[in-house]
């Protein structure tokens, strides 16, 4: 299988994740337009000017995660709702945070399609994080800040960390890890990579 063969290469070698992504059909999570290059490694465009990450991107962030079966986990920006059927497959509770609403039906729709129940779509400010439901296990972030934000920071548990890209939009980011510790946060620089930048607030679509 391409995708599979895709992340093995870029170095997703969890046994777990790769399994999952097996069961995961991208092409459920792109549009007709764009069904052909579904198993391709390649970001693609989806609605609101947004993009789906790389395949092997999204594995190499998950698995960096280290996400168990018990973990309550917070992903920032949704999308059409690959990564959350992912992780919905890793963790036993998944909330996803998009601020385009017309994206957030889009990725409820992908998901209850498929019959995955332990993920709640939230249209809502990515920024903000959803304090209603903290402490998370695990964060992951697919847009890019200038640091990682303090209301994510603060709603993460003692002992958990945060996956998310860090920098300006227009030069180069860097994908991070967080955890959080007992004596404060230690910092993990893992790779270069591009991503949208992260806005605060909600679109009105």
């Amino acid at each position: 299988m391409r995708v599979i063969y895709a992340l093995r290469s870029r170095g997703v070698t969890d046994a777990r994740v790769l399994e999952v992504f097996e069961g995961v059909d991208r092409r459920e999570f792109v549009s007709d337009t764009f069904a052909e290059r579904a198993y391709d490694d390649v970001p693609l465009p989806i609605a609101s000017g947004q993009t789906t990450s790389q395949p092997s991107l999204v594995g190499l962030m998950i698995q960096s995660l280290g996400i168990g079966p018990r973990h309550k986990v917070l992903e920032v920006g949704t999308g059409t709702g690959f990564a959350a059927a992912i992780l919905s497959r890793l963790a036993r509770r998944v909330y996803t945070l998009e601020r385009h609403p017309g994206l957030a039906r889009t990725a409820r729709a992908n998901l209850e399609r498929l019959g995955i129940t332990n993920v709640t779509v939230i249209a809502g400010d990515g920024t903000r994080g959803l304090p209603e439901q903290a402490p998370f296990d695990r964060v992951l972030v697919a847009a890019a800040a200038e640091d990682p934000p303090g209301p994510l920071l603060s709603q993460l548990r003692e002992g958990g960390s945060m996956v998310l890209p860090v920098g300006v939009s227009d030069s180069v980011q860097t994908l991070i890890k967080v955890s959080r510790t007992p004596h404060g946060q230690d910092y993990e620089e893992l790779m270069p990579v591009r991503f949208v930048p992260l806005v605060e607030g909600v679109e009105q679509d």
